[in-house]
């Protein structure tokens, strides 16, 4: 573009006319840019089409074409007599909120819920990718069963089978978009009775549940794991046996009889909460509890925790008289899971690259407790099992050390987040996960955690 074309505007469009996209196409990206970025200030004059055509050797209808489509989305405004000009673009402030979420960014982020996305194995998705479309029938792409692919409830019957212990068979396995839409849709097919939640557990589970129409009440978590004697009459009761959010305690093999007693005795329904079962590193993992009663246990699990949030796949394994039901709420929902996603699981699974993948994360995890446990060098108290991708670490005063935590560029999680009502005298703690932080980001943010422990 002729740089002189522009004085009158003071302006580089950085307009490349023989672009591939097409000459229309790239002034429409040049103007739009020029506005966006302020290049362009709000009110000025563009030149006439004709002169532009001129300028830039292309044809009066494109630079016209270019024009009105930029009208058309509030980029520029034409009146008769005023010609083109450079409209008034909302304020900058109205991405202020997205702008201070950035700078509130922490340097080190050892806040739990997430596994190490970057060790994603990437390479071994796209070759089962690959391979499932390449062998994918047509009806693949169309609408399909709400239950999920056969092909991926068939390999997760035999993988939960060998790894967790799950009495799984396909016609039984719903296959949903994590473990939220699961728990959504069995609330709702319970249609708004009461259901017992683990207290401390995650809030945003709660609302999950109250979002869709059902009542929490709380039931309490002590050393052994949920207080299966506190059930009552609840309907159904949400649980994590092998490895309790956020306090780290397994179910007690006691506990556990309690709770399947519970469920017979009283037509209850146990929810399996199992998001990171696969997580044990001092010994062979518990297997999961819906092996003891897999009439009366729905197992909820994820790709979440083992690959990664993004892929949005998760399953419930039912008991036959809940899986008509759930197909149908689920039906109502989203129709179904995305199926390609689903296909290259199934191939993951069934090639053993997911096991492969499991057992490498497995390693790295236990190695980043264990230096967690280092770095704290038993000066101050760390709760639960060796597993998952969290750890409690105990302290007297939540609210001081979080305030020496920000200070540091240090964000963690707390207990004081987790209870159903907060109450003086309660257990505090900080949630700490260790799945976040890049490998070579982690040993740092240990430093930071113990530098804010011990300066209190």
């Amino acid at each position: 573009m002729n740089d002189d074309f522009w004085s009158g505007v003071g302006v580089d469009l950085h307009l490349e006319p023989d672009a591939a996209d097409g000459r229309r196409i790239g002034l429409e990206r040049a103007l739009r840019d020029a506005v966006r970025d302020g290049r362009l200030a709000p009110g000025t004059r563009l030149p006439a089409t004709r002169r532009l055509a001129e300028e830039l050797g292309i044809s009066r209808g494109t630079a016209k074409a270019a024009y009105d489509q930029l009208v058309a989305e509030g980029y520029l405004t034409a009146r008769q007599g005023s010609g083109t000009r450079v409209a008034s673009l909302p304020s900058l402030d109205a991405e202020a909120p997205e702008a201070a979420a950035r700078a509130r960014t922490p340097r080190f982020d050892l806040r739990p819920g997430s596994p190490d996305v970057g060790a994603f194995p990437a390479a071994a998705w796209l070759r089962a990718l690959r391979r499932a479309i390449a062998t994918a029938p047509l009806l693949a792409y169309d609408y399909g069963d709400p239950r999920g692919r056969i092909e991926l409830r068939t390999a997760l019957s035999g993988y939960l089978g060998r790894a967790r212990g799950v009495i799984a068979p396909p016609e039984r396995i719903v296959i949903t978009s994590g473990y939220v839409q699961g728990l959504a849709l069995l609330t709702r097919v319970l249609d708004g009775e009461t259901i017992a939640m683990e207290d401390p557990g995650l809030p945003f589970h709660r609302e999950v549940v109250r979002h869709n129409g059902g009542t929490v009440v709380p039931v309490r978590v002590d050393e052994r794991g949920a207080c299966a004697h506190e059930l009552g009459d609840c309907r159904a009761v949400v649980v994590t046996p092998a490895h309790q959010y956020p306090t780290g305690v397994t179910l007690h093999p006691e506990r556990r009889r309690a709770i399947t007693d519970w469920a017979r005795a009283r037509d209850g329904l146990i929810v399996e909460d199992d998001y990171d079962g696969e997580f044990r590193y001092d010994r062979q993992p518990v297997g999961a509890l819906q092996g003891m009663a897999p009439g009366r246990v729905v197992y909820l699990g994820t790709a979440s925790k083992t690959l990664g949030p993004a892929l949005r796949l998760g399953w419930m394994v039912l008991p036959p008289h809940l899986v008509d039901a759930v197909a149908d709420a689920k039906l109502h929902s989203d129709h179904h899971t995305e199926s390609i996603g689903q296909l290259a699981l199934a191939e993951l699974i069934d090639s053993h690259a997911y096991d492969r993948h499991v057992r490498a994360c497995r390693l790295r995890y236990r190695r980043r407790r264990d230096q967690l446990l280092g770095r704290l060098g038993g000066r101050t108290e760390v709760r639960g099992i060796a597993a998952g991708l969290h750890a409690l670490v105990e302290v007297a005063d939540e609210e001081e050390v979080l305030k020496r935590a920000e200070a540091e560029g240090l964000a963690v999680g707390h207990l004081g987040d987790h209870w159903h009502t907060p109450a003086p005298g309660r257990p505090q703690g900080l949630v700490v996960g260790y799945g976040t932080p890049r490998e070579r980001a982690y040993p740092q943010a240990l430093e930071v955690l113990g530098k804010v422990l011990e300066s209190g």
